[in-house]
């Protein structure tokens, strides 16, 4: 069955859908469960999932993640569902590690696409998976913040915190995300 959570968080509250299989198909910093609803892609959006405290290893990734460990949020499984381009660009994100950002650009040649910046930019823009697709890692060249949904405040927290936990507990995994193409949802 498809389920919400909202935990509080030194950030402010923070809110993930998943799906029956547990995987995450939304994910924010913000206690506004419509909203979040409203990023879900149509064919995956669930009617009513059932509000609960706690949702086991996407809550324990969240607590982690605040914590200083960004490992278990890499390892959590998420849903989205879009053309090739994009869903390449989302996996690319889940292997930029953290407090190394990286620019739209690079972004985008990490994905198999050398001239997509806008590209990249766009998939940020459409990642309805926050912290598990983690899109506040992307700057503009020239180490411009871009822009982030939750706002460009708490894309500078989230820098500055990640920054300041060095590089060795980086978070990055392959991109092996299923957004989409098939039945199967893995771990990463």
């Amino acid at each position: 069955m498809s389920a919400l959570a909202t935990v509080p968080t030194p950030l402010g509250p923070f809110t993930a859908v998943v799906d029956d299989e547990g995987a995450v198909l939304a994910s924010g910093w913000t206690d506004d469960a419509d909203l979040l609803l409203a990023l879900v892609h149509a064919e995956l959006r669930p009617a009513d999932p059932a509000r609960r405290a706690d949702l086991g290893a996407v809550t324990a990734a969240v607590a982690a993640f605040h914590d200083g460990d960004p490992v278990p949020a890499v390892a959590v499984p998420v849903r989205q569902i879009s053309g090739p381009a994009t869903t390449a660009i989302w996996d690319a994100l889940r292997a930029v590690p953290a407090g190394a950002p990286t620019t739209y650009g690079e972004l985008a040649q990490a994905a198999g696409h050398p001239k997509g910046h806008r590209l990249a930019a766009r998939a940020c823009v459409h990642n309805a998976a926050t912290l598990f697709v983690p899109c506040h890692r992307v700057l503009r060249r020239g180490g411009g913040l871009g822009g982030y949904r939750w706002g460009l405040e708490l894309k500078e927290r989230l820098l500055a915190m990640e920054a300041a936990w060095g590089t060795e507990r980086s978070g990055a995994a392959p991109p092996e995300a299923d957004h989409g193409r098939g039945p199967a949802v893995s771990g990463v």
